[in-house]
């Protein structure tokens, strides 16, 4: 924004031109770029102020990255013990307070209410009392055997047994009939991966406490498992809902039942593809990461899936992962903006779910990974090498740019798992194929550090979703 320029700071500026140009020793070049500075000073004057004191935070992010240098990369990603603050910082608040201007939908206080404590940055406490878990594991039957981890053996359960404490303030109490009163008669849907689906199910165990009665409610999966559908009957049908769509938009790994494939591609300008399913909901929770983060470049095709095999050369490119996993997320902000009513829809994006595949970057044995681990990180500071500044300078530099016409609240979780190597499914789930006797031999090798145990982290990260949903 351009500085306004007063009336007496215009009549001091044209004596000032005026005296310049009675001196004769100054030539017609010199007076022309003094002329020059006086109007640029007055013009963006507050825009340089502004610039340079970026400037000045950019370059101390840039010497603390610089003391890290020797932390483990991902992808040639500089690994910063912890992310500069324009990445962990909820920066899409600042955007919406710019450009929406309409009141956000299930908001219970001022749109115009400045946020008084940043929810996403805290420390875990460990909660003594009745609070956690907020359900146990063998009372909600939604809960995919992949998560289930007691029932797959887990000896210990401390995982369980902890709240986030936000620095500033406390989060309010989830309340699960508050919530579906809140849904009564609408859609809440969540769309993504597989971690998405960890937070569709955690949430649907967290709302079942609810509904005591087993009439009173349903759970749905299509024979594609494309969709799955919780319905609250007593609330007016009310449904919390997943889509798969890993990388949102179409892609050759679009099948829910079978997706693991190494090539993996997305179509150009698809978002309608999987967005058809998706009209009608009235909080959406997307989320997209880890399925991009498979290399330095990513493979897209112009065209049809036809093209593809007939005319690979000509119809399938690759650009780096960053233009890919950004041209994903404003093709999804742009379809939210042409599909839903932001006056009555709210938009949530959970940021990328971190790893755990590498101990050394907490200090552990080299070649063991989150297998056995039971404690959680406890430096505030730690940022581990899977975690790909990258792709999250992307999400932030769209959400302040032309993403900011779009209300979407960033639920920015990534730092907070980061501390959570302790609450991984490790090898205490269903597992795809049978381990092998060498594996079974080395335990670590076949543990899955990617997912989490349910009851567990991801009951917080729709701890936050409640609390941004009604207090944003």
């Amino acid at each position: 924004m351009k500085a306004p320029v007063s009336s007496s700071s215009t009549s001091s500026g044209a004596a000032f031109c005026s005296s310049i140009s009675k001196k004769a020793r100054f030539s017609p070049l010199l007076l022309a770029l003094a002329l020059f500075l006086l109007c640029f000073s007055f013009l963006y004057g507050e825009d340089l102020k502004e610039l340079l004191g970026r400037q000045a935070q950019v370059a101390s992010s840039h010497l603390f990255i610089n003391t890290n240098s020797s932390r483990n990369n991902n992808g040639g990603d500089e690994q910063p013990a912890a992310p500069p603050p324009e990445v962990a910082d909820d920066g899409n608040n600042k955007a919406k307070a710019k450009k929406w201007k309409g009141r956000l939908a299930f908001a219970l206080n001022d749109e115009d209410e400045d946020e008084e404590c940043d929810v996403f940055s805290g420390t875990w406490a460990r909660d003594s009392g009745a609070g956690h878990p907020l359900y146990r594991e063998e009372e909600c039957p939604y809960i995919h055997p992949q998560l289930t981890c007691q029932a797959h053996g887990r000896p210990d359960s401390a995982y369980q047994r902890w709240r986030w404490q936000p620095h500033d303030c406390t989060l309010p109490a989830f309340d699960a009939a508050r919530l579906l009163e809140a849904l009564r008669g609408k859609r809440m849907l969540f769309v993504g991966d597989s971690l998405g689906r960890g937070q569709f199910a955690s949430m649907v165990c967290l709302l079942q406490a609810a509904i005591p009665d087993p009439g009173a409610r349903s759970f749905w999966m299509s024979p594609d498992q494309q969709r799955t559908v919780f319905t609250a009957r007593e609330y007016g049908n009310a449904t919390v809902e997943f889509y798969w769509a890993p990388f949102l938009l179409e892609s050759n790994a679009d099948n829910a039942a079978v997706h693991r494939i190494s090539d993996r591609m997305v179509r150009r300008g698809s978002i309608d593809y999987h967005g058809r399913h998706w009209r009608g909901a009235d909080v959406v929770v997307f989320n997209t990461y880890l399925w991009w983060c498979t290399g330095l470049r990513f493979r897209i095709l112009d065209g049809s899936w036809e093209d593809a095999r007939a005319r690979p050369e000509e119809a399938v490119g690759w650009v780096s992962t960053e233009e890919a996993y950004g041209m994903a997320f404003r093709d999804m902000l742009q379809w939210v903006g042409d599909n839903m009513d932001l006056n009555t829809t709210r938009v949530f994006f959970t940021s990328m779910s971190p790893t755990h595949q590498k101990s050394q970057d907490w200090g552990g044995e080299p070649g063991n990974n989150c297998y056995n681990e039971t404690a959680m990180i406890e430096d505030e500071g730690y940022w581990g090498s899977d975690g790909r500044q990258s792709v999250m300078r992307v999400i932030r530099e769209i959400l302040d740019g032309d993403g900011a016409d779009v209300p979407l609240t960033f639920l920015n979780v990534t730092q907070m798992s980061m501390y959570r190597k302790d609450a991984h499914t490790s090898i205490y789930k269903r597992q795809w194929s049978e381990p092998t006797a060498e594996q079974r031999a080395d335990p670590k090798t076949y543990a899955d550090c990617v997912h989490w145990c349910l009851p567990g982290l991801q009951d917080t990260w729709n701890e936050l979703l409640y609390s941004k949903l009604f207090y944003p």
